[in-house]
């Protein structure tokens, strides 16, 4: 089914479906499907205590210049090993080698965590997704996958989607929804899990990467 080595990663809007379809296609294709698990793995090979990835995790850095100025953003690289090994910083560098690692060693899919720009940046062979949708959508999806009521749910999109924007653009200097950074922008406004996955399907199939 797949006819070469790559890694598909997805940007989704919190609430948008992109994580649910994300699952639904690496099951599909046969490929593991990475989220909060590159957490753990991190965590495992650095012996670093996975709370510090946890509270790191999808959130921008302590850095306030790097906040300030958006053409600024951390020096990446490889982690440092000094006195700032669990900084925002060197924990996100710590993880982006996994992620980095994960792209040699098999075809997968990553959700989120700056993966689609680690990637490019790395010169892997990588398809870009991300998924959207109006405000609506994303309450009415959030509320019945997360069992929680209306206020709830735009609470958590509302949040969660910041975060999201801060953390791609303090690491990357990179807006998070600009289209030029990925290679399909899926509205999920009006298409359900299925057309989602399909959508994807069709794109890999039409430039080369399955049968």
């Amino acid at each position: 089914m797949l006819k070469k080595d790559f890694v598909i990663t997805i940007g989704r809007q919190y609430g948008s479906g992109g994580r649910i379809v994300g699952k639904r296609l690496a099951e599909s294709l046969g490929i593991p499907f990475y989220d909060e698990e590159i957490l753990k793995i991190t965590s495992e090979k650095t012996a670093i205590g996975e709370q510090y990835f946890r509270l790191a995790d999808e959130k921008a850095g302590s850095n306030v210049l790097f906040k300030i100025v958006d053409s600024l953003k951390p020096r990446l690289g490889k982690p440092s090993l000094s006195e700032d090994i669990v900084s925002p910083e060197n924990l996100f560098r710590f993880q982006s080698q996994v992620v980095v690692e994960l792209a040699e060693q098999e075809c997968c899919i990553i959700a989120g965590r700056c993966a689609n720009v680690v990637l490019r940046d790395a010169g892997k062979e990588h398809v870009d997704f991300f998924v959207y949708a109006d405000m609506e959508k994303r309450i009415e999806r959030t509320m019945d996958y997360c069992k929680v009521d209306r206020e709830e749910a735009k609470k958590r999109i509302k949040k969660i989607d910041k975060e999201r924007k801060e953390y791609h653009r303090y690491y990357t200097g990179e807006e998070w929804m600009k289209p030029d950074n990925y290679d399909l922008m899926i509205n999920a406004s009006r298409i359900n899990y299925d057309e989602m996955e399909l959508l994807m399907r069709n794109y890999l199939q039409m430039k080369g990467y399955i049968e």
